[in-house]
């Protein structure tokens, strides 16, 4: 039976299908279980260390954290604070450790800054060069990041 038949013969049995909308979507919220993925969390590390600001050690689980937080539309909003998550940061640490023995990263020593590859940057090149969700989110965490980076700046001119 092609495409047509079909049509056909539907119509010819009065074969109705009633759709009622009556389950109302819930708005649904991303908690920090959501996040806590090594090969999510290991993509963001990599994109921002690949960035032209780029991140101190000490600091990369906040920066993740808030970079995803304020880039997700789950997390807006969101009384999670997963930049002050310590869970996370300890996952963090895992992603980090994994991409340097992969050799994606490495850490400058003059002033612990973490640093991609050129292995890494061209995963990363990879992954933001497709057209689809992957990309797209990472274009929003990268977006974010930058904004994380001038609103700390502005804030340091402040004080």
């Amino acid at each position: 039976m092609n495409y047509e038949q079909f049509f056909e013969s539907v119509s010819k049995r009065n074969i109705e299908i009633s759709f009622t909308n009556e389950e109302v979507q819930k708005k649904y919220h991303l908690n920090n279980e959501a996040l806590f993925q090594l090969p999510l969390i290991a993509i963001v590390v990599l994109l921002l260390s690949k960035e032209k600001r780029k991140p101190s050690i000490t600091e990369i689980g906040q920066l993740v954290g808030e970079s995803i937080e304020s880039a997700m539309v789950g997390f807006k909003g969101s009384s999670q604070h997963i930049g002050w998550s310590a869970i996370l940061r300890i996952r963090t640490v895992k992603a980090i450790s994994f991409l340097e023995r992969s050799e994606l990263v490495t850490i400058r020593k003059s002033d612990n800054r973490m640093i991609a590859t050129p292995l890494g940057q061209k995963v990363i090149e990879r992954a933001l060069s497709n057209d689809d969700d992957l990309s797209y989110n990472l274009s929003m965490i990268r977006r974010a990041y930058r904004n994380v980076c001038v609103s700390r700046q502005l804030d340091m001119e402040l004080i």
